[in-house]
């Protein structure tokens, strides 16, 4: 009740921000002047070494004391008692000058206890950093307006709790939508590490620990002895905020330095790590450890020379024990497939690979186990390698990056989706096996375990190229902490801390977001069909006739008459059967899987009948138009903000959502149309392919353009769009309109193709109304992976509002073609009020 009425109290101030200080910008309190009496006259940090955890956690009291209250509050190191002070230190710190606690808090490794009662606030970690984590846990309530007066012990979960960068040595990053490396660039580490101690100090104000700086798909220049010193000075940036780095191993690298093999139990190859894990303790003494991806897509790993997987990891373990570091491995390994093969199936993998070494990796060892069994869909049931794996230590690995979801494009809030996996209870042995208890290690005694999140921020001043999709890192590091967490409860916090704490932005984000998954899934793919994106190409736009057909395993089996995956150990892939028994008999059986898993676990008709009572043919097309509809209520709701969010951060979040609200009807209609296509079978509610305020570009007057059949065929209104006849013609496309009278909303669907910017004028009776360019990728107003083709990913909508026409006016839009982009046009709408189209 105290907080709530102090958020009516304390209404954050409008103020520029960009976003590079995230949730962590300390902006000043309304009205705070009031409350100086609950503000700490000193800071005492019981360490004076500037690259202590508690220094920094010193000198980032004293910066947020300032930006939230205005208040220079000074900060000592003399070791005796002041009143009305904040002291900061280790627990065996404050013991040897205050004395003992006189109720000792019982914490674990980077647990930290947090008092503000009495005369002093006391923020003592169990280590150095723990400290740290307690300053910002303080400085959160702090600029939330949250006085209270608390007393607890903070612990985390687990032990690790990591960041994965798929950053490459050329200074990009795959699956980055946010720029480029922080870390790399031309082959060797930045000069400038500003930004990797500013994302440090990110991390560790939710907890982080441990940072892997390079890509999974490793490549073995980071070894030499350039980069190795390299690695010392990003770990001495990111050290003062208790962020110990790792990096990720090519499995080949003694090859590449001269050895004639990289088998794992060669003794020059085990000679040649341990002595490279030397040299690397020498510039880097609390290295973190190494993150291994062997025999997975092309990597090279111990299958190579027939050696088991856990030899492989064990080379490296062995290694790393006499300076306590950690193997972070995988278990994204597998094969690929013959789709012919009808109990062909990726989802079996790791549980094959896996499953029988367990109790083989030595105790330093963590088996890496993504959270579904196949890719970052956008809804996949729990990896049941979680259940199978009781004598080896285990994390999981969660994408922060929006990489099948959206690529930060999109809006979509990611903590409900991992939630699912992490309450599922696996029910091993009949008992209670909830996820996060496996990976804290807590379920089958484990000395190890946590999570890995990649997150690939990038040079972008919002990092991940999105100020939304700050809420998913943010959230990542709360869940990593404490997974039991609630989704919406962090999202809130974030909020707070981001943009303020006026109620209605409060409200609106918090829409926005909860319901953004759920919106995403619907007009992506639902009933467990996996993310329909192009999984061959740029994992981003619709295309989902590119599941099938490849050697790639996210198979849809889509026909004419059936659709899904028969993972049944009945008649299909066995896959159910991988589970534990509560478990696999309930996916084993049709009538017991929940709809939203029906098409992962069983081949059925599209007039098979769920739950709800509908078709899947008519859920599809029920789910992607509810999808599509709720994205356009984003928009509204953040217009609903301006004034009350600064205007740097408002536009560039109306950019997007006003983007997402365009795309998401080009994924509604890509969809609904493929499968109407395919199935035959018609929308009950006679929207698929029915669009009364649409006017085909092919059918329109062409001067300089001519008709272009689009591939895939459903990325395009009637499967054709117009393009330039050269990349130097101007082209027009003209209309006399037949709509009433009035005002509408006019949308134009374009595509914008990597490698050139087109410029486009609209006119109604030879008067401009309207102009815009096709510079969303080139200029990298949008991250993500760019396309060079008409099709899902570089289709684009967008909507020019309060347009006024009359019955018999002239409509022309102007197409001037830029580089290789032939001013390609889809259709034009134009839409009465409260019309989505």
């Amino acid at each position: 009740m105290i907080r709530a009425l102090l958020f009516q109290v304390f209404l954050g101030l409008v103020a520029a921000d960009n976003g590079l200080s995230a949730w962590v910008r300390y902006a000043p309190l309304a009205n705070s002047h009031h409350f100086h009496y609950a503000i700490p006259s000193k800071i005492v940090a019981l360490n004076t070494t500037e690259t202590s955890p508690v220094y920094t956690a010193g000198q980032e009291l004293q910066d947020g004391l300032q930006g939230i209250f205005g208040k220079q509050v000074t900060v000592e190191h003399a070791k005796c008692p002041a009143a009305s002070s904040v002291v900061i230190g280790t627990v065996d710190e404050y013991t040897k000058v205050y004395g003992k606690l006189q109720n000792s808090p019982e914490l674990v490794e980077d647990g930290f206890w947090l008092s503000t009662k009495g005369s002093e606030v006391q923020i003592l970690g169990q280590n150095e950093r723990a400290a740290l984590y307690g300053a910002f846990e303080y400085l959160s309530m702090l600029a939330q307006g949250n006085f209270s007066q608390v007393a607890y012990a903070s612990n985390p979960s687990a032990p690790i709790r990591w960041i994965n960068q798929w950053d490459n040595m050329d200074g990009s990053i795959e699956r980055g939508y946010g720029g480029q490396s922080i870390f790399f660039s031309n082959g060797t580490i930045v000069q400038n590490l500003t930004r990797a101690t500013e994302y440090a100090r990110l991390l560790a104000s939710v907890g982080i620990n441990g940072i892997i700086v390079n890509n999974v798909n490793a490549n073995s220049s980071l070894l030499n002895e350039t980069n190795i010193i390299g690695l010392g000075r990003i770990a001495d940036a990111m050290r003062p905020y208790g962020v110990r780095i790792g990096i990720s191993l090519d499995f080949a690298s003694p090859m590449e330095y001269g050895l004639p093999t990289f088998d794992p139990l060669d003794p020059s190859v085990i000679e040649w790590w341990t002595n490279k894990t030397e040299a690397l303790y020498q510039q880097v003494p609390d290295m973190a450890g190494y993150l291994v991806k062997a025999d997975s897509e092309g990597q090279p790993g111990p299958l190579t020379y027939n050696r088991t997987l856990a030899q492989g990891g064990n080379l490296f373990a062995k290694a790393l024990q006499p300076y306590g570091g950690i193997v972070m491995f995988r278990a994204f390994v597998y094969n690929q497939l013959n789709e012919s093969d009808w109990r062909a199936d990726r989802a079996n993998a790791a549980v094959d690979f896996f499953k029988p070494l367990d109790g083989e990796f030595d105790d330093n060892v963590v088996v890496q186990i993504k959270y579904g069994p196949i890719d970052f869909q956008v809804r996949e049931p729990t990896s049941p390698l979680f259940a199978n794996l009781h004598k080896t230590s285990t994390a999981i690995e969660l994408e922060i990056t929006q990489e099948y979801l959206g690529q930060q494009c999109h809006l979509v809030y990611l903590p409900p989706l991992w939630k699912t996996v992490l309450d599922f209870d696996l029910r091993v042995d009949n008992k209670s096996s909830i996820v996060r208890n496996i990976i804290s290690g807590q379920r089958f005694n484990r000395p190890l375990g946590g999570s890995a999140g990649v997150a690939n921020v990038g040079t972008n001043t919002t990092w991940l190229g999105s100020i939304l999709s700050q809420s998913n890192l943010y959230a990542y590091g709360r869940l990593a902490w404490q997974p039991a967490q609630d989704p919406e409860s962090i999202l809130q916090d974030w909020i707070r801390l981001t943009f303020g704490l006026d109620t209605n932005v409060l409200n609106a984000i918090t829409q926005m977001s909860m319901e953004s998954w759920p919106a995403y899934e619907n007009y992506s793919g639902n009933l467990g069909i996996q993310t329909l994106t192009d999984i061959l190409y740029t994992h981003y736009g619709p295309n989902p006739q590119s599941q099938d057909g490849n050697g790639w395993g996210q198979w849809t089996r889509a026909d004419h008459l059936t659709i899904g995956m028969d993972r049944t150990v009945t008649n299909g892939t066995g896959f159910s059967g991988q589970y534990p028994p509560e478990v696999a008999s309930m996916y084993e059986d049709i009538a017991t899987t929940p709809d939203n898993l029906l098409l992962w676990f069983h081949h059925v008709n599209y007039t098979h009948p769920l739950h709800s009572g509908e078709t899947v043919i008519q859920h599809f097309y029920n789910a992607h138009y509810s999808g599509a509809l709720t994205a356009q209520t984003f928009l509204q709701l953040w217009q609903t903000l301006k004034g009350k969010i600064d205007p740097e951060r408002y536009e560039e979040v109306l950019f997007r959502l006003t983007y997402q609200a365009g795309h998401s009807i080009v994924w509604r209609d890509a969809i609904t149309n493929f499968y109407n296509n395919l199935s035959g079978i018609p929308d009950e509610a006679q929207r698929v392919g029915h669009h009364p305020w649409r006017i085909e570009a092919e059918s329109m007057t062409l001067s300089g353009y001519m008709p272009y059949a689009v591939s895939p065929f459903e990325t395009a209104s009637n499967y054709t769009a117009i393009v330039t006849t050269s990349n130097t013609t101007v082209g027009t496309a003209s209309t006399v309109l037949a709509y009433p009278s009035g005002t509408y909303d006019l949308a134009v669907n374009f595509y914008d193709l990597y490698g050139g910017i087109s410029e486009y004028k609209i006119y109604i009776n030879d008067k401009q109304t309207a102009a815009f360019s096709a510079d969303y990728v080139d200029v990298a107003r949008l991250g993500h992976t760019p396309s060079i083709y008409l099709d899902g990913h570089s289709a684009t909508r967008i909507t020019f509002p309060g347009v006024k026409v009359a019955k018999g006016d002239t409509f022309k839009i102007v197409g001037t073609p830029g580089g290789i982009e032939p001013a390609p046009l889809d259709y034009v709408a134009f839409l009465p009020a409260g019309v989505v189209d």
